[in-house]
Parts: C-alpha cells; structure tokens; sequence
C-alpha cells in the first residue's frame, strides 16, 4: 500500500464514519436504542467468551476485544483525532502500522453500519432486546458479507497488536509520546493503542491462538445466525483444548 493509497482510503473511511456518526449525535431515539443493542451485544461477547476472560493467559485481551474491538466502547467520536494525524502517519509508520490503521478505521465503519441496520430491523423493540428479538433483526439485516468482512478485520487487528506487542522498545516509546499525545488532544488514542498492547503484551507464547479462537467462535456464530439456529447465542463456547481456565 503506497503512502498515497493509504491517504485517500483513509480519509474515505474517516468521511464515511463521521457520516454514520452524525445521525447517533442528531437523532435521540437512534443513538438510545443504538446504546442499548451495544450493551446487549457486549453483554452476549461477555457470556460467549467467558472461559477466555477466566483464562489467566488470555484475560486481559479478551477484555480489550470486548471493550475496545468488538464490544461497546464508542471510538467514532476520535474521529477528527485521526484525521489531523493523517500527515504524520503517512510519514513515519512502516506499512505495516498503515494497514493497522487502516483496518482499524474499516472495522469502525463496518461495525457501525452493520449496528445501525440491526437498529433500524429491531426498532422500537430495541427497548426490550433478547436473543430472539436480536437474531431475527440480525437476518433481517441481511448483511453477511459485511459480517465476514468484520471479523476478518478482527483477524488482522489481533495479528497487528500481536506483532506490535513483540517488537523492542515500543512500550518505552508508547510512554514518552503521552505528553504529547495528550497536550495534541489525542490522549484517548493513544490510551486505545496503549491498552492494546499491554494486553496482548500479557499473553505467553504470542497471540495467535487467541486470535483463532475468538475468530472461529464468532463466525461460527454469525454463519448459525444466518441459517436460523438462534441457540447460538446461548450455547457454551467449547473451551480451547490447550488452555484450561486459569492457567
């Protein structure tokens, strides 16, 4: 991906989250029940991957995935953080920190598309969401694609932070750029990318395993979902055969 490439689908993806962002910020009801369908699904992440947050290994990226990845917390709101730092990436990340980027602001925009289309097929039942309610909305929205497409880029961002928590000095380096990360106004994204890598930074013997195992639950999930099996949402996650809780 060229320096160029990497701008302009940037700034693309930066135009179409802010303009997905606008209605949360404009329309009450919207942004109310788009809270609700987040706190649902995060609680759902929460029960799926619950022998992941048991793990002493992999709790601490389990957590950052259901927070900051995949869960609830809201990051369209840095948008306008990520575009004055446009310049400076193109300048000094190697490519593979552009693609990091880069993936990271297509999962945002995917995420919150495919949140605003189970929203509009819930409507005024998002007040009183339940497992049925949601996966009927979910096939309703009729978006697997997209579905794909978020968790391959949950793929590509674990195996991003993974790499990143292995190479030297970058926690020394993440600490002397909080000043002025923060006196830019750009605290809370370097806190994001902080958080990231302590807790894959946690994990012994790298993270690919983690990453296999949330990615094979979700899209074995999402592709249930799709045809009908609603139990999906309930039925216990296989523990990884090589990771006992607490271990």
């Amino acid at each position: 991906m060229t320096q160029e490439t990497f701008r302009e689908l940037l700034l693309t993806a930066l135009d179409r989250s802010a303009e997905l962002r606008s209605r949360v910020v404009e329309d009450a009801a919207f942004s109310e029940r788009r809270a609700r369908l987040r706190a649902w699904q995060g609680a759902r992440l929460g029960r799926t991957h619950r022998d992941l947050l048991e793990s002493q290994r992999f709790h601490d990226a389990t957590e950052f995935f259901l927070t900051d990845l995949y869960g609830p917390r809201d990051l369209s709101s840095h948008i306008e953080e990520v575009r004055r730092l446009v310049p400076v990436m193109t300048k000094f990340l190697p490519d593979w920190g552009l693609a990091t980027v880069m993936h990271a602001m297509e999962l945002n925009v995917v995420s919150e598309s495919l949140d605003g289309a189970v929203v509009e097929a819930l409507g005024e039942k998002a007040a009183d969401i339940d497992d049925a309610l949601y996966a009927a909305a979910y096939r309703a929205a009729d978006r697997a694609n997209d579905r794909e497409r978020q968790i391959d880029l949950i793929a590509l961002l674990g195996q991003a932070l993974d790499k990143l928590a292995q190479v030297r000095f970058v926690g020394m380096t993440l600490m002397l750029m909080r000043p002025p990360a923060k006196a830019a106004g750009l605290g809370e994204l370097q806190a994001f990318v902080e958080r990231g890598y302590a807790a894959f930074g946690a994990m012994r013997g790298g993270a690919g395993e983690f990453v296999s195992i949330i990615v094979a639950r979700e899209r074995a999930i999402a592709h249930a979902l799709f045809a009908g099996d609603d139990e999906a949402l309930r039925r216990p996650a296989e523990p990884p055969r090589s990771t006992a809780p607490n271990c």
